[in-house]
């Protein structure tokens, strides 16, 4: 386990090394000049000569790179090239935000997906579940915008019972204001993502039910959903644990998406708004936070997967 653990380790530093040079390079591929944006359509050459050598822009783009990776090695995200603040406290302050809101949106589809896959599953020849799978597949097809656009129109305009827009200014001083707002956002993105980790849970319990020991166990009087409770779980759980490290990703997605149609003061909606200043400070240590998220999240359930998988664990032992 430990040589498993350093090689997924050393896995995950490279992740982090390749990513840093794909997004610093990317960045200085888009158009438009940020010591530009900052002296105006009236700066004078001069003056945006001035500037770029202020921020650093005028040195070779090998020397660039080195500066900022040094800072990532000591967690210094480097400071925004138009306010001048330290990317870090605001990335921190955002994540605030943004993660509270994937992990509510996790919980959902969690909640969603797998149970009502393993029923779904377990009735796959019976009328209700046809309609379970169907509406999944059609859950799964619907735009994360559409989505939150339908649940606003239903509990925010037409029932009126859950905020729509914004998140409190005191941030989470007050707890349950702040629940309240991330409540339609997080379902938005949970239903979408449960509806692909109910067809990979039921795929698992289908595959599940028609193994020897599950049919063996049944055969013996017990249950359908006993049997598979009692000594097919451990498989479901396996497929489910491996999906979740590929559903991370679209929860990042949709929380970019999600963060502007509900107006939420987190990561995604300020790296949209960076972009559009050409703040590249930002948007490098913005998409460095969320890759690294991303990969601890594979790391983590890589992990677990091999704590689960008995086949796993005697390579360990």
């Amino acid at each position: 386990m430990t040589r498993f653990l350093l090689g997924r380790v050393a896995l995950f530093a490279l992740g982090l090394a390749v990513a840093s040079v794909l997004i610093f390079v990317t960045l200085r591929l888009l158009p438009g000049d940020v010591a530009q944006s900052i002296a105006g359509t009236t700066g004078s050459p001069a003056q945006v000569a001035a500037i770029r050598a202020s921020l650093g822009l005028d040195q070779p783009v090998v020397v660039q790179y080195l500066d900022w990776a040094g800072g990532l090695l000591r967690l210094d995200l480097g400071e925004s090239l138009v306010t001048g603040t330290p990317v870090a406290d605001e990335v921190a302050e955002k994540l605030g935000v943004t993660l509270p809101l994937a992990g509510m949106s996790l919980v959902v589809g969690l909640a969603v997906g797998v149970p009502l896959g393993v029923v779904a599953a377990i009735r796959h020849h019976r009328a209700s579940g046809a309609v379970l799978a169907v509406v999944a597949q059609l859950l799964a097809a619907v735009p994360v915008v559409w989505a939150g656009m339908l649940l606003i129109a239903l509990f925010g305009v037409t029932l009126k019972v859950l905020p729509t827009q914004g998140f409190p200014v005191d941030g989470w001083e007050e707890p349950g204001r702040a629940l309240r707002s991330l409540v339609l956002p997080a379902v938005t993105i949970g239903l979408v993502e449960g509806a692909v980790l109910f067809r990979f849970t039921r795929s698992a319990v289908v595959g599940a039910l028609d193994e020897d020991y599950v049919r063996a166990a049944a055969a013996k009087g017990m249950t359908t959903t006993r049997a598979l409770l009692r000594h097919g779980l451990p498989n479901v759980l396996l497929s489910v644990v491996s999906v979740l490290g590929l559903q991370v990703a679209g929860l990042v997605v949709g929380a970019v998406v999600v963060e502007q149609l509900f107006s939420l003061p987190g990561l995604g909606r300020m790296l949209v708004s960076d972009v559009g200043r050409r703040d590249l400070t930002k948007v490098q240590g913005e998409l460095m936070t969320l890759t690294a998220l991303v990969l601890l999240v594979g790391l983590v359930v890589d992990v677990v997967h091999r704590r689960l998988d008995p086949r796993l664990r005697e390579q360990d032992a």
